[in-house]
């Protein structure tokens, strides 16, 4: 005789941390941030093809203060940073970010002064989506990577240190115009690419 004869039925057990993080995650509101091309195929995860309010996710907020995930799709130039920082900076707590495509994820084929060679080097980003640009199933996919992410994500000051760790790390990384190759193309040899 155990304790589940003792309990009435469809007793469930569970902490405030997983309860909390099923609620949040079932009501993310994004806040868009279309900069380039990556735009239109974050538009189309909202037609009925993808159909994103299965996910709780059909009202795209215009203002920053009624959203809690900004999706930066496309490229960000030196000159609108700022105004990420600023819509980041007046989005409430708790918020995520999705780098959408290559070029807000690491600045693209964009290797220039112009542009942001990374959105991390401006606000944390939680879930980077490859790709240029990137297919509304792939958006799909990242957004649900990110609600495994809030599903486990943890409460009160823990978050806010999480927090703080991962945009300062964010913001001491090194620019990707300084990182070692990673391969070699064959061009310094001289050595013909089609031979």
């Amino acid at each position: 005789m155990g304790i589940e004869e003792k309990l009435p039925a469809g007793f469930l057990l569970t902490t405030v941390e997983q309860v909390a993080g099923y609620m949040r995650k079932s009501s993310v509101w994004p806040a868009t941030f279309g900069l380039a091309c990556c735009a239109i195929e974050m538009m189309a995860v909202g037609t009925p093809d993808y159909d994103i309010a299965r996910f709780g996710m059909e009202r795209f907020s215009a203002t920053p203060r009624q959203a809690d995930l900004m999706i930066v799709a496309g490229r960000v130039s030196q000159k609108m940073a700022p105004v990420v920082r600023q819509v980041y900076d007046q989005m409430p707590e708790p918020k995520w970010v999705i780098a959408m495509g290559v070029c807000a994820s690491s600045g693209g084929m964009f290797n220039n002064y112009a542009i942001v060679q990374g959105v991390d080097h401006i606000v944390p980003v939680d879930v980077y989506l490859p790709g240029c640009p990137p297919r509304p199933e792939m958006l799909l996919n990242a957004i649900l990577v990110l609600h495994d992410q809030i599903q486990n994500s943890k409460l009160g000051v823990n978050r806010v240190a999480a927090a703080r760790a991962a945009e300062e790390a964010a913001l001491r990384a090194t620019p990707t115009q300084l990182m070692a190759a990673t391969h070699d193309h064959g061009v310094s040899t001289g050595r013909s690419l089609l031979a």
